[in-house]
């Protein structure tokens, strides 16, 4: 069982720093990362409809505004009072809006508002009283979503230290053609050299946080087990448990990697027949650098995801049915031949040494201001990498630190 760091738990599950709260009247303004992305653009070609994302969280509350009509049957992995659409937190509903959020009545727009979500509800260690009377259910949970009819398992936490246990249920899952998805931490500034779990197990794509100007954001951890990149900073979710209000400039990993589950949805959903493995090989290919991607970035890893790439642009060889995209191996339990039901999963970089405090993965400060242009032509249109310079040449050569 995982050990419990209470204080860090809190802090990173649910945003730190937060600004003033706001209606769900205006929130839709700011979710600068929608222009940035080209989203209408993206919607015009593929909303995520026909694919289910697994939300491993903290439950999905499915009567807001946002989320009505979006939530499917799930699981409640904690063995307490209450069920999956029961949210303790808050967290896991912004985490399913972010990803799959319709924007009715002014909330939340996701970034396939064509997807479903499937709540699989879990204890996150150190928050509120189902973390202090349970301990860890992420095991339990990932099993759940395995066996779902999700094809993406949304995993926006995580710990510093391995378990047995969950490192099984990874593999299960993965044997079940299944793209997971986790935050690597937001522990950068208070904590040097944490590696955070799920994240780095081979089988889960590592996703940290950057800013509008597409800079790696201060609290993002970084490691071999980065894989992509994407909005963290700044990225609205709701305040509380009590769904009154969104806090506007929240912050984290967990944002990061929910709007990367969303930009996979949208794939995935135009390319029905990839596996796994092929819609995170496309994800690789078209991804923003200015770096060899032979030489992954320790903050980036291969780069800042950019879906208009693939959708509109028709860029990314999808390549083999059961080889996995980063370390070129066969991906176990999936035959090049496999059907999309049984396809194969992703694997993370090269694991590094293990650490033992705690933490999951939504929330801390970084400076944010900058220029949304950039994030348009690098998401939208431009053939060329225009996040380049400055802040990047200084990550490629921090590289193998």
């Amino acid at each position: 069982m995982i050990t419990v760091g209470a204080t860090l738990g809190a802090l990173a599950v649910m945003s730190v720093g937060l600004a003033p709260a706001a209606t769900a009247d205006d929130i839709q303004s700011q979710q600068w990362y929608l222009d940035a992305m080209n989203a209408q653009g993206l919607w015009k070609v593929s909303t995520g409809k026909g694919i289910s994302v697994a939300v491993v969280d903290t439950g999905v509350n499915p009567d807001t505004n946002s989320l009505k009509g979006q939530v499917l049957p799930g699981v409640d992995a904690t063995g307490t009072t209450g069920d999956e659409t029961d949210d303790y937190a808050g967290h896991g509903t912004s985490m399913a809006e972010l990803i799959a959020g319709t924007g009715r009545g002014g909330g939340l727009m996701g970034v396939a508002p064509g997807a479903k979500i499937i709540p699989i509800r879990t204890v996150l260690l150190g928050i509120g009283k189902k973390g202090e009377e349970q301990g860890d259910t992420s095991a339990k949970a990932i099993r759940a979503a395995a066996d779902s009819d999700a094809k993406i398992i949304n995993m926006s936490f995580g710990t510093y230290s391995e378990d047995d246990g969950e490192r099984e249920a990874v593999q299960y899952a993965q044997s079940k053609g299944k793209l997971l998805i986790a935050a690597v931490g937001n522990a950068a500034d208070i904590a040097k050299n944490y590696i955070g779990y799920p994240a780095k197990y081979p089988g889960v794509v590592g996703v940290s946080a950057i800013n509008e100007n597409g800079e790696v954001a201060k609290f993002s951890q970084d490691g071999a087990y980065v894989d992509l990149a994407s909005p963290g900073v700044d990225v609205p979710t709701w305040c509380d448990k009590t769904f009154k209000s969104y806090c506007p400039q929240s912050n984290g990993t967990s944002q990061a990697t929910a709007i990367t589950s969303g930009a996979a949805a949208l794939i995935w959903a135009a390319h029905p027949k990839w596996t796994a493995n092929q819609v995170l090989r496309v994800m690789i290919d078209t991804a923003g650098r200015d770096w060899p991607k032979s030489t992954p970035s320790r903050y980036l890893g291969y780069g800042t995801i950019r879906p208009a790439q693939v959708l509109l642009k028709g860029k990314g060889a999808p390549g083999a049915a059961d080889v996995d995209p980063v370390t070129n191996k066969k991906t176990p339990g999936l035959s090049a031949g496999a059907s999309p039901s049984a396809s194969a999963s992703t694997s993370s970089q090269a694991s590094n040494s293990t650490s033992n405090a705690h933490t999951s993965a939504a929330g801390s400060s970084s400076d944010s201001s900058g220029n949304t242009t950039l994030w348009v032509a690098l998401g939208a249109a431009a053939a060329v990498v225009v996040i380049g310079g400055g802040a990047f040449a200084v990550i490629r050569s921090r590289r193998g630190v």
